[in-house]
């Protein structure tokens, strides 16, 4: 294992949860993450248990329909974007998409490609993909924000 990648594996719903807490230790304001993996893989999953451990107590829903979803974290603002229904990148422009990205907040973008030229480039891409009944979680690192994400989850536990 390279600083530069981390593959997990989750056999289940509830591992893909626990990937998310994991993640969500390791992460800093100012990180950008890009998920990618086809429908039903887990991004959403992930995200959950991204958001429930930095502190949301109540439900975390696929912002598909609404393009994002803020999260207000005490000091921190997590925003978790859904771009499947994304039409042409340029509409980000036309919502304010470079005001999300901040030093204080944490962007995760599910469907990444499909703003592509807009979206600021990714910390940590984290490609989801079926393996068995469960899922294989690859995270690269793009970024030296991204490979230190990577350096604090390899100095705990895998999950």
């Amino acid at each position: 294992m390279s600083g530069e990648q981390i593959v997990w594996q989750a056999d289940d719903e509830a591992a893909m949860v626990e990937c998310g807490k994991r993640l969500a230790a390791a992460l800093q304001p100012g990180t950008v993450v890009h998920l990618q993996g086809e429908l039903g893989m887990g991004k959403t999953t992930l995200s959950r248990g991204i958001v429930q451990a930095l502190g949301h107590r109540g439900a975390v829903k696929s912002p598909t329909y609404t393009l994002v979803e803020p999260y207000e974290l005490g000091e921190l603002t997590l925003y978790h974007f859904d771009l499947y229904r994304l039409g042409d990148p340029e509409e980000l422009e036309f919502m304010g998409i470079r005001d999300y990205f901040t030093s204080d907040s944490i962007c995760l973008v599910e469907w990444p490609a499909r703003g592509l030229g807009v979206l600021p480039p990714a910390d940590l891409v984290i490609n989801i993909e079926r393996k068995g009944l469960g899922r294989r979680l690859q995270l690269d690192a793009s970024t030296a924000r991204g490979r230190a994400v990577l350096q604090r989850l390899q100095a705990g536990a895998r999950p």
